[in-house]
């Protein structure tokens, strides 16, 4: 019996430093921050749909996957952001599914200059799957008769002070520390879900009329786990094509390319070379996101081309 708890807890575990603590981790998070901070909703004078898929360590058996579709965009008088992910992370026989929505406020500190705030919240369903996993135990039917599954709700905030030229923001998901708890009899291996502290930024240098350099970063806390960084560098031709390498803190190095065709369709692919231990076993992995943009029919001629 022992065995099954250990392996629960194991699964639990993994699914958590697999996906920065729990949550949906793209190398390309520059592309779609919106899944970081709710306060980002609106930011841009036009609604962007996005979709990300991530697949983790090819070459390993029931490797992690990621899969998001977002949408956000602000209200008529651009003073308020609303939006919405929906995402699904599987590792073998583990599915941890969820949506989260947000609402975000813009204050214009000047005319270049303005802070927003958001709010979000949102449901998770965890499941296991048990007729995916083999126990010494064959007779243990609690896990191996069928799907175990949790729903719990989940809530988070953030801050985002931009510029045409930088950007900072602070976002606490996951604050209301929900119990995650699996079976109503014998000893349950109780989990939470800690509350998580992110920060990102970034700057934009115009190094000439057709190229620009975007140094970035996403800094991510949660207790007791150390404090963990992404660093990226992006140079982009035009607003349009871009090259970017970015640095995982004690994991990987990560290359990605992308384009936006027509000031409204975004393609974007990553490639990730892992630098711990595991990289004998593996291929690297794999990330791609999509993105489309609705303009409103006045603001599309007036909104110069971006690709963030």
């Amino acid at each position: 019996m022992k065995i099954k708890y250990l392996l629960i807890v194991f699964l639990m575990f993994l699914g958590s430093v697999v996906f920065a603590q729990q949550l949906p981790h793209f190398s390309q998070y520059y592309m779609n921050d919106f899944l970081i901070n709710p306060a980002i909703a609106g930011v841009n004078n036009y609604f962007e749909g996005k979709s990300g898929h991530r697949y983790q360590w090819e070459g390993i058996t029931d490797a992690p996957r990621t899969y998001t579709l977002s949408v956000n965009g602000p209200t008529k008088n651009e003073k308020m952001g609303l939006g919405g992910y929906l995402f699904t992370d599987v590792v073998g026989p583990t599915r941890r599914t969820g949506f989260n929505l947000a609402y975000s406020y813009h204050v214009k500190l000047n005319d270049n200059l303005k802070l927003a705030f958001g709010l979000s919240a949102g449901l998770l369903q965890f499941t296991i799957d048990g007729s995916k996993i083999t126990l010494r135990d064959e007779g243990d039917a609690i896990i191996t008769n069928g799907v175990q599954s949790v729903l719990i709700p989940d809530a988070g905030f953030g801050t985002y002070l931009y510029h045409k030229k930088f950007y900072l923001g602070f976002s606490a998901p996951q604050l209301l520390n929900s119990k995650v708890k699996f079976f109503d009899e014998g000893k349950n291996p109780n989990g939470k879900l800690p509350a998580h502290f992110f920060v990102t930024g970034g700057y934009k240098f115009d190094i000439s009329n057709d190229f620009m350099l975007e140094p970035s970063f996403f800094v991510k806390y949660i207790s007791p786990a150390p404090v963990m960084y992404d660093a990226s560098l992006r140079i982009m031709y035009q607003q349009k094509l871009w090259l970017a390498g970015t640095y995982r803190h004690h994991d990987a190095i990560a290359v990605s390319l992308g384009y936006l065709i027509n000031d409204s369709f975004t393609i974007a692919y990553a490639y990730d070379f892992t630098t711990t231990n595991i990289k004998n076993h593996i291929s690297g992995s794999h990330e791609l996101m999509i993105g489309i943009r609705f303009y409103k029919a006045t603001k599309k001629s007036k909104s110069a081309p971006s690709i963030d």
